[in-house]
């Protein structure tokens, strides 16, 4: 019976070491794999700080303001640029009524629209 019992405790003792063992591995892996997290996790920290400072670096009005200066065919504006009140085409009148279903359709049964002016500059009528 003795014998019996002390062959049932070393089992006992043995699966116990077995498990924590097994706990310990376990615990090791996740620790491993924690590390390296915090480690990728650095290394995007990083990246987003040095995308950052690249962005600020090319987002300086300074920088954008010679960019424009060089790309762009900006000039200042001229008086004459301006209109007064009076020279403005007065408003069309209201091509589509209000309570219409599909204001994009009636438009499009209009056929004269083309022809109507949609700024204060004229263009010339396009050939069809």
């Amino acid at each position: 019976m003795i014998r019996l019992l002390n062959i049932c405790v070393i089992a006992a003792l043995v699966a116990a070491a077995v498990h924590v063992y097994k706990i310990k591995f376990e615990s090791t892996r996740q620790a491993e794999r924690v590390a390296k997290l915090r480690m990728e996790i650095r290394r995007e920290h990083d990246a987003i700080a040095m995308l950052r400072a690249e962005w600020a670096k090319l987002d300086t009005p300074a920088r954008i303001q010679v960019l424009a200066k060089r790309h762009l065919p900006l000039q200042p504006l001229d008086g004459k640029q301006f209109d007064r009140f009076d020279r403005l085409p007065m408003r069309p009148a209201d091509l589509v009524p209000p309570d219409a279903d599909d204001p994009i359709g009636a438009l499009l049964e209009i056929p004269e629209i083309a022809e109507l002016p949609t700024a204060s500059v004229s263009t010339p009528k396009a050939k069809r």
